[in-house]
C-alpha cells in the first residue's frame, strides 16, 4: 500500500483510512481476531505516515492521530508502538498544524505527561519542536507548573525514567525520553538540579542494571551538550564513580567499550580544545587504587586537536613526576576492600598511576592522531630518561631533568619504564615520516620508515641524546657503565659517524643496515650490559672488516669471500639465537631494510636453519644460549621469549623404565660384593655374621647403589639436555620463520622466492610426521600460514621469469610428483598448491618469443577475457599438461591416491587453459566406467 500511495497521489488518504477502519473494525471484530485487527489498523496508519503525504492532509492526519489514541488501549498486542508512532508523527508536522489541528486532540495526553514515559516523551518533543505553542504559561495550565524540571516534579521524573529504563533494557540504548529530558533541563537552565537530584540522588540509588546503564548513557550522551562548568560537575560526580566500580567488577555486562564510543563521538565532534582536554583529564583521573579505568591503549586520542594533545601530554608528564592523587576520583572494588593484606598505600597508587601514564604516552606515538616530530621526540626522550637515568639535581639545559620527581622512582618503576621504552623504540623504527612538507611526502611515497623528515634515524637522535646524558655531571645512569662498556659505547658512536660519512656514496643499503644494527645494539647496552658488550664488540669488528679497503680488494679477487649481506644475515641469525625479544625485533627490523639486497647465498644461510642434515652435522649456536637464558631470565621477564611455555614435551621416556632395567654389569658387580661378604666369613651363615662384617657389606652395597644412581641421573640429565636443546632449536626455527615471512611479503617479485618453496614444504612435512607436541604444532601452523598467505595468495609475484622458465617447469614436475607419491593427502595438498602457484607465475609473465594472441574485435569484452584466460604467457602448456595428465590418471585409477577432487577442481577453475589438454583423459575414464569411488566426482564436476 505504501508504494501505491507514493505512486498515485490522486488517491485520497481519507478514503484509504476509512477502508482500513471498515475492514479492521475494532468494535465489531470477533475476540479471536482482535490482535489481527489491531495490527491491521496500526500498519495502515504507518503506511499513510511513511508515504509522506499524511502531514499535508489535515483531515487524514487528525483521524490517524485519533485512531492511534484508540490503539493505545490494545497495549497487550501492540505494546507502546501506537504511542511511539504518535510521537514520530507529531515531531514531523509544522508548528501551525500542531497548534491548529493536533493541540486540542493531544491536550489530554499532554496534561497527563507525568503518568507514563510515553506521555512525558510526547510533551518533551512538543516543547522542543513547538516552543511557540507550549510556552511556560500554557504548560502551567496543562499540569500546574511552567517548567518540567523543578523540585516538585523530581520524584515523578525519577519514577518515569526508571520505568523507561526497564522497558527498554533489551535494546541496550538510552531511552529517547531520557535524552529529551536532558535537553529540556539544559534549555530550562536546570541541568544541575536534574543531574544532582534526578540522576545521582534518584536513579543511582536504584540497584538495577538497566537503570545504572541509563545513567552511564546519560553521562556519555551529555558530553557534547555541556559547558566547561557542567563537564566538571559531571566528571567528578557519583555517576563517574559508579561507572568506575562497574568497569573493574569481575562479572556481568561491561559498559567500557560503549563509553569509549561516547568519548570518541564527543572528541571527534568537538572543536574546543579546552573541553576536549577536560574530558580526557576527567576520564584519566577516574582511578582504581591509582590506576585509571580508561584503557591506556584507548584510541580516542586520535581526535584531539594539536593544542589539546600537547597540553594532555604535558599533564601526563607532570602527573608522572608529581602524582597528584588528590585530584583523582579514586575508589576500591569490594574485593580490594576485603583484601586487607593488599594495603591501599599511596606508594602503590603512585606506582600504578605511573605505569598507566607511561603506557599512555607510548601509545600516543602509535595512534593514528596527527602529531608533530617534536612531540614524538619529547615523549621518546621522557621515556628514555626515566628508564635509564636519574637527575642528581635540577638541570635547565635538559628538559627531562628540569623537574625532579616528588616521589623517586624505585627499581621496579625503572624496569617497567624500560620495557615500555623498547616498545616505543620498535614503533619509532617502523613509524612513517611525519609532517606536511614536500620532503616528508616524498619519503612517505617511497615507504621509508623510522626516519624524521630530514632523513635522520629516530634511533640515532636517541643515541645522541643518550650520549649527552652520559656526559652530564648532574645526571647519573641507573646502571652505570664500566670502563669497558663506556669504551664500547664510544667505539660504536665513532663507527656510526664513519658510516654516515659514507652514506651518500655507494652501498647506501649496506651502510644503512649496519648503522641501524649498531644503533639498536647501542641502545640495548643500557638494558643489559653483560649480554650486549660481547655482541656489540663482535658487530663492530664485522663492521670494520666489511668496510675496510682490504675487504673490497679481496671481494674483487675472491668470489668465495662472503659479501656484506651474507655477513649481516649471519649476525642477525646469531642475534635471533639470543633469548631476548628485543634482539628479535631488532633483527627483524634490520632484515626488512636489507631484503632488497639479499643474495642467493644469504638466503641459503637462512634456509639452512630448516635443513635437518645441518642440525645433525653442525652444533647450533642456539644451544649456547641456554645458560645465558637462565642468568638473564629474572631480569628480562617481560622481554624474553617464553620458550619454556612450549616445553610440554611428551614425557614418553618413562622414568620407571630406567628403574626397571638393571644392566648386567650392575648385576654382576652386586653378586661380587655379596660373594665377597660370604667369603670373608667362610662357612658361617648370615645369622652368624658379626657387626663389623655386616657394616662392611652394607657399606659396599651402598657405594654400589650410589654409583648406579649417579649413572641413572647422568642419563636423565643427558636426556633433559637433549630435550631442552630440541626445544631451543624449534624456538629458533620459529623466529627464523619470521624472516622468511618478511621476505615473502616485502620481496614478492624477487626470483629468490622460488628457492623458498621446497624448504617450506619440507618443513611442513617434517612437522606433520614428527611428534605432535604443542611447539611442533605451533611451527606447523605458522609455516602453513606463511605458505598459504604470504606465498600462494600473495597478489604480487615475480615478473622476470623468462630466463628461469626451464627451471620452473622442472620444479612444477618435482612438486606434482611428490604430491602423487606422498601417503598423506594433507601434505600432498601443499605440494599441489605450490605447483599451482608456479603456474600462476608462469602464466602471468610475458613470453619473449610468443606474443600474446589478440581477439579480432577488441571492443568485445568477452573476447578480451577469453584471450586473457587462454594466453599461456611463459607457460609450456604441452609440458605442463603431460605432468598433470599423469597425476590425473593416478587419481582416477588408484583407490588410495593422495590426490583429491578439490586439487583438480582448482586447477581447472584457475587455469582454463589446462582443460582442453586434459579433457581426453577425463573422457577416457568416464567412458571406461571409472572406479565406483570416483564416479561421484564426475557428477560434481557437471
Amino acid at each position: 500500500m505504501l508504494g501505491v500511495l507514493q505512486a498515485f497521489e490522486e488517491i485520497p488518504l481519507c478514503s484509504i483510512l476509512e477502508q482500513i477502519k471498515e475492514k479492521h473494525n475494532l468494535e465489531k471484530v470477533k475476540k479471536k481476531l482482535v490482535r489481527n485487527a489491531a495490527f491491521g489498523n496500526f500498519f495502515g496508519v504507518m503506511s499513510l505516515f511513511q508515504s509522506g503525504r499524511l502531514v499535508k492532509d489535515r483531515k487524514a492526519l487528525l483521524e490517524s492521530i485519533q485512531l492511534l489514541q484508540q490503539l493505545t488501549n490494545y497495549q497487550t498486542h501492540l505494546r507502546d508502538l501506537p504511542r511511539k508512532t504518535l510521537i514520530d508523527i507529531t515531531s514531523e508536522v509544522p508548528e501551525t498544524v500542531f497548534e491548529e489541528v493536533l493541540f486540542d486532540i493531544l491536550q489530554g495526553d499532554l496534561s497527563s505527561a507525568f503518568t507514563s514515559p510515553e506521555n512525558l516523551h510526547l510533551l518533551l518533543v512538543g516543547m522542543q519542536k513547538f516552543p511557540g505553542v507550549l510556552k511556560p504559561k500554557k504548560l502551567k495550565k496543562l499540569f500546574g507548573s511552567p517548567t518540567v524540571v523543578n523540585k516538585e516534579n523530581i520524584s515523578r521524573l525519577v519514577e518515569l525514567l526508571k520505568s523507561a529504563a526497564k522497558s527498554e533494557k533489551e535494546d541496550k540504548k538510552l531511552p529517547s525520553v531520557a535524552f529529551d529530558l536532558l535537553q529540556v533541563a539544559l534549555k530550562e537552565g536546570a541541568f544541575e538540579l536534574f543531574w544532582d537530584e534526578v540522576v545521582e540522588n534518584g536513579l543511582l540509588k536504584e540497584k538495577s542494571g538497566p537503570v545504572s546503564y541509563m545513567c552511564y548513557r546519560l553521562l556519555g550522551s551529555a558530553l557534547p551538550l555541556l559547558s566547561m562548568e557542567q563537564l566538571q560537575l559531571v566528571l567528578k560526580g557519583k555517576v563517574m564513580l559508579h561507572y568506575g566500580e562497574h568497569v573493574v567488577a569481575t562479572q556481568g555486562f561491561k559498559f567500557a567499550a560503549e563509553m569509549e564510543g561516547y568519548i570518541d563521538t564527543f572528541l571527534s565532534g568537538c572543536d574546543d580544545p579546552e573541553r576536549q582536554l577536560a574530558v580526557m583529564m576527567g576520564f584519566s583521573t577516574l582511578t582504581n587504587q591509582g590506576k585509571p579505568v580508561l584503557l591506556s591503549a584507548s584510541k580516542v586520542v586520535r581526535h584531539l586537536q594539536a593544542v589539546a594533545l600537547k597540553k594532555y601530554i604535558c599533564w601526563l608528564k607532570d602527573m608522572f613526576l608529581r602524582p597528584d592523587l588528590d585530584c583523582c576520583l579514586d575508589f576500591s572494588s569490594n574485593r580490594q576492600k576485603q583484601n586487607r593484606d593488599n594495603a591501599d598505600t599511596a606508594q602503590q597508587k603512585t606506582a600504578r598511576l605511573r605505569r598507566w601514564i607511561m603506557h599512555r604516552l607510548v601509545n600516543i606515538t602509535e595512534s593514528a592522531t596527527r602529531k608533530e616530530e617534536s612531540l614524538v621526540m619529547d615523549i621518546a626522550r621522557f621515556c628514555f630518561f626515566h628508564a635509564f637515568f636519574v637527575a642528581k639535581k635540577k638541570n635547565s639545559q635538559i628538559a627531562e631533568a628540569s623537574v625532579l620527581p616528588s616521589e623517586p622512582l624505585n627499581e621496579r618503576d625503572h624496569t617497567e619504564t624500560e620495557n615500555y621504552f623498547f616498545g616505543l623504540l620498535q614503533t619509532l623504527n617502523t613509524l612513517p615520516v611525519l609532517g606536511d612538507t614536500a620532503e616528508a611526502a616524498a619519503l612517505r611515497e617511497k615507504h621509508v620508515h623510522g626516519v624524521t623528515a630530514d632523513g635522520k634515524l629516530w634511533i640515532f637522535l636517541l643515541v645522541e641524546y643518550a650520549n649527552k646524558l652520559l656526559s652530564s655531571e648532574h645526571i647519573k645512569a641507573v646502571k652505570p657503565f664500566t670502563k669497558e662498556q663506556r669504551d664500547i659505547w664510544e667505539r660504536t658512536l665513532q663507527s656510526v659517524k664513519n658510516l654516515q660519512k659514507k652514506e651518500n656514496k655507494s652501498d647506501s643499503a649496506k651502510v644503512g643496515a649496519f648503522q641501524q644494527l649498531l644503533l639498536s645494539m647501542a641502545i640495548h647496552l643500557f638494558k643489559n650490559q653483560s649480554e650486549t658488550v660481547d655482541v656489540l664488540s663482535d658487530l663492530l669488528n664485522c663492521t670494520e672488516r666489511a668496510f675496510s679497503k682490504e675487504a673490497k680488494k679481496k671481494k674483487k679477487t675472491d668470489n668465495s669471500e662472503p659479501g656484506w649481506v651474507e655477513v649481516m644475515v649471519e649476525i642477525l641469525l646469531s642475534l635471533l639465537a639470543q633469548p631476548s625479544l628485543l634482539l628479535r625485533r631488532i633483527s627483524k627490523s634490520v632484515f626488512v631494510s636489507i631484503c632488497p639486497n639479499l643474495t642467493k647465498r644469504g638466503l641459503q644461510l637462512i634456509l639452512d636453519v630448516f635443513d635437518p642434515n645441518q642440525e645433525e652435522n653442525e652444533e647450533s649456536a642456539v644451544v649456547v644460549t641456554e645458560e645465558s637464558n637462565k642468568k638473564t631470565k629474572s631480569a628480562q621477564d617481560t622481554d624474553e621469549e617464553g620458550s619454556e611455555d612450549s616445553s610440554d614435551e611428551d614425557s614418553t621416556d618413562s622414568e620407571d623404565e630406567e628403574n626397571e632395567e638393571v644392566d648386567d654389569n650392575f648385576r654382576s658387580q652386586l653378586m661380587k660384593v655379596l660373594q665377597a661378604g660370604n667369603t670373608l666369613e667362610g662357612d658361617k651363615s648370615d645369622e652368624e655374621l658379626d657387626d663389623d662384617a655386616m657394616m662392611a657389606l652394607d657399606k659396599n652395597i651402598s657405594a654400589l647403589f650410589a654409583e648406579q644412581q649417579k649413572r641413572i641421573q647422568a642419563k636423565k640429565d643427558e636426556k633433559d639436555r637433549v630435550r631442552k636443546e630440541k626445544i631451543l632449536r624449534r624456538d629458533f626455527k620459529a623466529k627464523v620463520l619470521d624472516l622468511i615471512d618478511v621476505f615473502l611479503v616485502k620481496q614478492a617479485e624477487n626470483p629468490l622466492v622460488f628457492d623458498i618453496i621446497e624448504p617450506l614444504l619440507q618443513l611442513i612435512e617434517q612437522c606433520m610426521s614428527s611428534d605432535s607436541d604443542k611447539q611442533e604444532v605451533d611451527i606447523l601452523q605458522k609455516t602453513a600460514s606463511i605458505f598459504k598467505n604470504s606465498l600462494c595468495r600473495n597478489k604480487q609475484y615475480c615478473k622476470r621469469v623468462a630466463s628461469l622458465q626451464e627451471d620452473m617447469h622442472d620444479l612444477v614436475q618435482r612438486l606434482v610428483k611428490k604430491a602423487c607419491k606422498h601417503s598423506d593427502s594433507a601434505v600432498a595438498l601443499y605440494y599441489f598448491s605450490a605447483s599451482l602457484y608456479l603456474l600462476k607465475v608462469l602464466k602471468g609473465n610475458t613470453s619473449p618469443t610468443l606474443p600474446p594472441p589478440e581477439p579480432e574485435k577488441q571492443s568485445d569484452s568477452r573476447a578480451k577475457q577469453a584471450c586473457q584466460l587462454l594466453n599461456p604467457g611463459c607457460l609450456n602448456v604441452q609440458k605442463v599438461a603431460d605432468i598433470y595428465q599423469q597425476a590425473l590418471t593416478q587419481f582416477l585409477s588408484k583407490r588410495n591416491s593422495p590426490l583429491t577432487f578439490s586439487m583438480f577442481y582448482d586447477l581447472f577453475k584457475r587455469f582454463p587453459i589446462m582443460c582442453k589438454p586434459l579433457v581426453d583423459t577425463l573422457v577416457e575414464f568416464i567412458t571406461a566406467a571409472a572406479r565406483q569411488h570416483q564416479q561421484k566426482w564426475f557428477h560434481i564436476g557437471d
